[in-house]
């Protein structure tokens, strides 16, 4: 694995948008506008990375649109952190041979997580000749130069090979949604984490400059934006490689302060390096959002050992109680894995305790999928799919009571809530834990802050009225 970090010059960028006007006067020789489509699978990450795809695709003269028919390109953004999603992934890819066969001249390619594999390069090169490109994650930043050489050359482009993770500012980004940004603070992880795939494919951890952040930032809440999801493998790694010395939590002061009536969130933090500094700024500022997802995996230490997590049991606690004392509302969700190799039936109920013990808000939960090129893969693996899957209905019994009772002590609340849109006849609304709240009103109050008494709750939402008193 090569982990060196190169940031993308100018002039190289520039060189892109060079090939992005290359190809729109391609399209204008054709005489006519043309349109593509991108398919996102994953993480938030990749939802970020699909915005830039449709940036470039943008200035290169297309018009996005919603589905793959009809497309002159077609865009598959893919995760590998499971074997289900890689499946989903190469069916959904078969079946485009049918759009292209309608639509001869469309262009199809297949990038992201996935396409760092060599195994699944291969397998395109082998037995989906319809696919036109494919390109890992370090290439992103190439994606022009890639488009216009299969439009010019007629030729199959494979940009997979080992390079170093890079850092690409200036990137056009479409976002879907005005109210709410992603925004990557680093890229890459460093943690190998024995199931995890991540490392081998996104490269070594590296941090965008904090003022390149900021900037960003700043033109997001100046356009009207109301929520920032900050986003990394790990963010609360943040500025280890830079030389200033600023660290996760001195970055959120720092976009905290910016004016503007905003909530910030972030994602993913890993235990190993969340502490108090964290919990303390996120407690100090009415600007972070009082909501934490920190995974956990597992509640047996020596399963987390051989996951090679950096923290046990008893740490973990201890970071969640410290930031329940000072911010008493947190909303905390989590990650789990049911049937990691090896897991014995004690080990598993550790993780039923631990789950009892904390009173998760809701639970991300995954049975163990064995990704190739991985320590995990190669482990001993005696436990039955069968019990596997009745741990998991367990676990998630378990927490579908708890995350019911944390709902039902919302009913008589009035809550802030960021209105976001409409479901069916409701509106839709966000508590600052994230909770999802649907109540009726006026579409008036989408992109605005409103009052909500809680009305009722299920499972995994709740209903509200609007304060008009406010």
């Amino acid at each position: 694995m090569n982990t060196k970090t190169t940031v993308i010059s100018e002039a190289q960028l520039q060189t892109q948008f060079g090939f992005c006007d290359q190809i729109s006067a391609y399209w204008v020789n054709q005489g006519r506008t043309p349109k593509a489509y991108v398919e996102t699978y994953g993480c938030q990450q990749n939802e970020a990375d699909s915005e830039k795809l449709r940036g470039y695709l943008s200035q290169s003269g297309y018009t996005i649109v919603q589905e793959a028919e009809g497309a002159d390109v077609v865009v598959m953004n893919t995760c590998a952190i499971r074997e289900h999603a890689e499946q989903r992934v190469f069916g959904n890819l078969g079946a485009l041979t049918h759009t292209k066969r309608r639509h001869p001249e469309q262009k199809i390619f297949l990038c992201g997580c996935m396409a760092g594999e060599t195994k699944v390069s291969d397998r395109i090169k082998k037995s989906y000749p319809h696919v036109d490109g494919c390109f890992s994650t370090h290439h992103l930043w190439q994606f022009p130069e890639i488009l216009w050489n299969v439009l010019s050359k007629k030729k199959r482009q494979f940009y997979i090979e080992d390079e170093p993770g890079s850092i690409a500012e200036g990137i056009p980004q479409v976002r879907d949604n005005v109210l709410k940004a992603w925004v990557s603070i680093m890229y890459g992880c460093n943690n190998f984490c024995t199931y995890c795939i991540v490392p081998y494919v996104r490269g070594r951890e590296r941090s965008r400059k904090k003022e390149d952040i900021l900037a960003e930032c700043r033109c997001l809440i100046e356009g009207g934006c109301k929520e920032i999801t900050l986003l990394g493998q790990n963010v609360n790694s943040y500025g280890k490689d830079l030389p200033d010395g600023v660290d996760f939590s001195d970055l959120l002061s720092e976009i905290a302060a910016l004016p503007g009536d905003f909530l910030i969130r972030f994602m993913t933090s890993h235990p190993r390096d969340a502490g108090k500094k964290l919990f303390d700024t996120m407690a100090s500022s009415p600007k972070i959002a009082k909501q934490l997802h920190l995974p956990f995996q597992s509640g047996s230490s020596r399963v987390l050992k051989a996951m090679n997590r950096h923290y046990d049991r008893e740490k973990y606690l201890d970071l969640v109680n410290y930031a329940k004392s000072v911010m008493p509302e947190l909303v905390l969700t989590s990650d789990v894995i049911v049937g990691f190799p090896g897991e014995t039936e004690e080990e598993f109920e550790e993780t039923i305790s631990l789950i009892q013990q904390v009173r998760y808000d809701s639970l991300f939960t995954f049975i163990f999928s064995p990704r190739t090129g991985t320590p995990a893969a190669k482990m001993e693996d005696p436990t039955p799919k069968e019990e596997k899957n009745r741990r998991f209905d367990r676990l998630c019994a378990v927490q579908n009571s708890i995350s019911e009772e944390i709902h039902e002590s919302y009913v008589g609340k009035k809550m802030r809530c960021l209105v976001d849109g409409t479901d069916k006849e409701y509106l839709t609304a966000r508590t600052e834990g994230g909770r999802l709240v649907r109540f009726v009103g006026d579409s008036a109050c989408i992109g605005t802050y409103q009052y909500i008494t809680i009305t009722g709750s299920t499972t995994w939402s709740l209903t509200g009225a609007l304060d008009k008193e406010a």
